[in-house]
């Protein structure tokens, strides 16, 4: 996603095996043969005569219909609002995609886009749909949720329309539109294949994200980052952040393979806001380190005096060093990764019901989240 594209060809030759192979030498000079006959007659049909009878050739003016709603349609009102990015670094040059959040000139876009640029001193420029590219500057970044916003001054710009994450179902419509390998606005479409994945994504621990993903099936290549995922109403629902890929022991296949995450929009807005505010973002916390090493069920909170933040919302709530955190409300914790971040999918002041095992006794309790220091 972040990764320069300069490391040979993007695309694959057609394989010589297959159905090409199936046409004979004498299919193919019967072919030939048919084809030159139709080139010869079709450019002597000036003379109103094809096989020696007359002939009138119709062009056809039928408009294709593009209804409100359909995928061309949306795509068309969508598209002049996606940007590309491209972030030079000392180390080289990443691209990614962007949209358009104020018309004001505010960008929404992916962190780990920038990062490198940033941490480097390097430059930022935002390419509009229509071609014309403008210098721009870091308002904000956020590594734990990966969002950052940018800004651009003397376009035209439209803001898109957000949607409410939290009503999408598994198997909505979604369009994805972004810079897939460079190439602007590309659009690809598919559903809504799951809700609520716990995704760890990022290119070093420092910069690590814990997303409570919205998964698609929508083609979503290096180069989509930060781009949006729309429903059918043209609305975004998600920022294109993360792919799955196969390993090398899997079969090497790198790209889409049909498991793309995003960011549900309704948390990205509250980082964006967080970020234009003030520059930085906040998230909830339940005041305890986890074991990241742990590999039973559930979360376990680390073994140390330093565990439970002193008049933190754990320890006012009576968990302990050692505990394994089972549930957060409804949702079964099956991992450390997946508490981070069902937890940072709340908002700072929520309550949550916890339930634990201690040893071979469990329990349960209420706590109000706090915002991370």
């Amino acid at each position: 996603m972040s990764s320069p594209f300069n490391n040979g060809p993007w695309w694959v030759a057609p394989s010589k095996s297959g159905i090409g192979r199936t046409v004979t030498l004498k299919t193919s000079l019967l072919i030939s043969i048919i084809v030159g006959i139709i080139a010869g007659t079709i450019g002597a049909s000036s003379s109103g005569s094809l096989f020696g009878h007359s002939v009138s050739l119709v062009r056809s003016t039928s408009a294709i219909e593009r209804p409100a709603g359909s995928v061309a349609e949306i795509a068309q009102r969508v598209l002049p609002s996606v940007v590309s990015i491209d972030a030079k670094s000392k180390d080289g040059e990443a691209t990614g995609s962007g949209f358009v959040i104020d018309s004001s000139g505010y960008i929404l876009t992916n962190n780990h886009v920038i990062a490198a640029s940033v941490a480097s001193g390097g430059n930022i420029a935002v390419q509009l749909n229509d071609g014309t590219s403008f210098p721009a500057k870091v308002i904000g970044r956020d590594s734990s949720y990966d969002l950052a916003v940018l800004k651009i001054s003397g376009a035209k710009l439209k803001a898109l329309q957000f949607g409410d994450s939290d009503k999408v179902a598994v198997g909505d419509s979604v369009i994805a539109i972004g810079s897939p390998l460079g190439l602007s606005g590309t659009v690809t479409l598919g559903i809504i294949s799951a809700k609520d994945r716990a995704v760890t994504a990022g290119e070093s621990s420092a910069e690590n994200s814990f997303i409570n993903a919205l998964q698609t099936d929508a083609a979503i290549n290096p180069g989509n980052s930060g781009g949006p995922l729309v429903d059918a109403t043209g609305a975004v629902i998600g920022v294109n952040s993360a792919i799955a890929s196969l390993s090398a022991s899997l079969g090497s296949q790198s790209g889409s393979i049909g498991l793309g995450f995003a960011i549900p929009i309704n948390q990205a807005r509250k980082t964006a806001n967080q970020l234009i505010k003030s520059g930085k973002a906040t998230y909830p916390v339940m005041g305890i380190s986890v074991d990241m090493n742990y590999s039973g069920d559930g979360a376990l909170i680390a073994k140390s005096a330093k565990a439970i933040m002193p008049g933190g919302p754990a320890a006012k709530a009576g968990l302990k060093s050692g505990d394994i955190i089972t549930a957060i409300d409804d949702r079964s914790i099956t991992s450390p990764e997946e508490l981070i971040v069902v937890v940072r999918s709340h908002n700072v002041g929520d309550e949550v019901v916890v339930a634990y095992k201690r040893g071979s006794a469990t329990g349960s309790v209420k706590l109000t989240l706090t915002a991370s220091k």
